[in-house]
């Protein structure tokens, strides 16, 4: 009985290693590659205009640019119930173009209303 509890713990302190921070946690993996991503709304009022930033870029370009519009993606969703975003600076932007300050690419859109 006393394997069995020391067992069940074991399993249950693993299992939460990755909401602590530790193991692979929940950030998928972009260019094979973990990036430090948000988006957040330009203003508090007006959440359908965001800026979402990915870093490193030193990691990879085309990770951070992905893991920045995944970002994107996501705000759009849980604040507009859609994916459609019209990009000011976006993914499909040339890379020369793309604004990159300390070692962080920004990009820029609108969320597209779902209504």
């Amino acid at each position: 009985m006393v394997r069995v509890i020391c067992l069940l713990l074991m399993v249950v302190s693993v299992a939460g290693c990755g909401r602590l921070g530790f193991g692979q946690g929940s950030k998928p993996l972009f260019d094979g590659q973990r990036y430090n991503s948000t988006a957040r709304a330009v203003a508090r009022s007006d959440r359908q205009n965001f800026v979402a930033t990915a870093r490193p870029v030193a990691k990879s370009l085309e990770g951070a640019i992905a893991a920045a519009e995944y970002e994107g993606i996501r705000h759009c969703i849980t604040f507009y119930g859609t994916s459609d975003i019209d990009w000011r600076v976006g993914p499909d932007t040339p890379r020369s173009s793309l604004p990159i300050t300390k070692n962080t690419v920004t990009l820029r859109g609108s969320c597209r209303d779902a209504g």
